[in-house]
């Protein structure tokens, strides 16, 4: 449309021009020095028209060789961002040795080198070559010395990988003598102690983790807790020194707020644990700190089966609750009242933990047989299949 309207605009322009110029071709008369030029306007305008040809002529000559580098380096360009993009496509798929290939054609016009190399050092240890894992990653430093911290973090995640656990400790350190603090750099640490079986050193870790994503962080302190008991490298006071630096975001989460109190309870701060555990579900009923508080061995177990009977009238059908009533119900020598509870829990909630520890009350009582059965189920359920209800409440079968 606009080119349209200019088209009309000059040949109204020129219709106009000629009907003067046709009347009166005008003069036109050029002086320098010692040189004249005479001639008509009509003929200056088609001067000034050749003149601005030719300009424009040998400024496009004059710039055509740059035009034509820049052209070659956005084909190259392109083609380097195609091989990338088809290089990761082959190493999502499975296909390592082909994507390591195409990323590694184009690295001299790629965009993004440092891509290119990080991601060919993973393919190669994926065919499970570590020397030109170690070889890529070497370029990359060489050629990008100014991203040293994301070659190493990649260095020390692939070391991880292939199982080179000092070697991934000695690139972290790097790492953190530089920045003590950065978030991947102590995530990988964490994952290397645990790795090596040092839940000692990952507990130290747990203040310095990322708070994203938070199930990594709470799977951490959960295995690491429960380890560094087992180990006896754990005694009560270091635990609450640990616990204290702890941000409230993880020491409010209830699995991890669980793995406390039963570690509490493992080193004998049973009292401790109970007392920490009543005031938590008092704020908000959640069904791990109910299972943890049916596990813990306070000083007088009998108030502490009445505290759990109190919560059983505001949560009758609560199959954890029930649970955690048995276990203080045996913890207090109470047999019938705990196989009541455990057959309750069964009929609400039926779970293979509830089944073992029936199947043990019954064992204890003499009835070998019915405890037989409670084990069955519960192995049937760990399974996939279904329970078959406590043996107690089984209708009898006809004689």
């Amino acid at each position: 449309m606009r080119l349209g309207l200019w088209g009309l605009a000059a040949l109204f322009v020129g219709a106009f021009g000629a009907h003067f110029l046709l009347q009166d071709r005008g003069y036109v008369l050029i002086s320098f020095r010692s040189y004249v030029v005479e001639m008509s306007v009509p003929a200056l305008l088609l001067v000034l028209v050749v003149l601005y040809v030719i300009v424009r002529a040998v400024l496009r000559a004059w710039r055509a060789p740059r035009r034509l580098g820049e052209a070659l380096s956005a084909h190259r360009a392109k083609q380097a961002g195609t091989k990338l993009t088809r290089g990761l496509i082959h190493l999502t798929e499975g296909d390592f040795t082909r994507g390591e290939r195409l990323l590694t054609q184009s690295l001299r016009s790629a965009d993004a080198p440092l891509v290119n190399y990080l991601m060919a050092a993973r393919a190669a240890q994926s065919q499970g070559s570590l020397e030109r894992r170690n070889e890529w990653l070497k370029l990359a430093y060489e050629e990008l010395p100014e991203a040293e911290v994301a070659i190493l973090l990649t260095q020390a995640e692939l070391q991880l990988e292939a199982k080179e656990h000092e070697r991934a400790l000695a690139t972290l350190q790097k790492v953190l003598d530089a920045r003590d603090d950065h978030p991947v750099a102590v995530t990988l640490l964490a994952r290397t102690y645990r790795a090596l079986g040092d839940p000692g050193r990952v507990l130290d870790l747990i203040a310095r983790l990322p708070t994203r994503p938070p199930e990594e962080k709470e799977q951490f302190a959960i295995e690491a807790l429960d380890a560094a008991v087992a180990a006896g490298d754990l005694d009560a006071a270091r635990l609450n020194a640990l616990w204290s630096q702890w941000p409230g975001s993880l020491k409010k989460a209830p699995r991890v707020l669980r793995a406390y109190a039963l570690a509490l309870q493992r080193l004998g701060e049973g009292a401790s644990a109970e007392k920490m555990l009543r005031s938590a579900l008092k704020k908000s009923w959640q069904p791990a700190l109910v299972d943890a508080y049916g596990q813990i061995e306070a000083v007088d177990s009998s108030k502490q089966l009445q505290q759990a009977e109190r919560w059983l009238r505001q949560h009758p059908e609560d199959g954890t609750l029930l649970l955690a009533a048995a276990r203080l119900c045996m913890a207090n020598e109470l047999w019938g009242k705990a196989r009541s509870y455990l057959e309750s829990s069964l009929a609400l909630a039926p779970d293979p933990r509830t089944y073992a520890i029936y199947g043990d009350l019954l064992e204890q009582l003499g009835e070998q047989e019915n405890a037989a059965v409670a084990y069955h189920s519960g192995l049937r359920l760990a399974g996939g299949g279904a329970g078959v209800g406590p043996p107690a409440l089984n209708a009898p079968e006809p004689s």
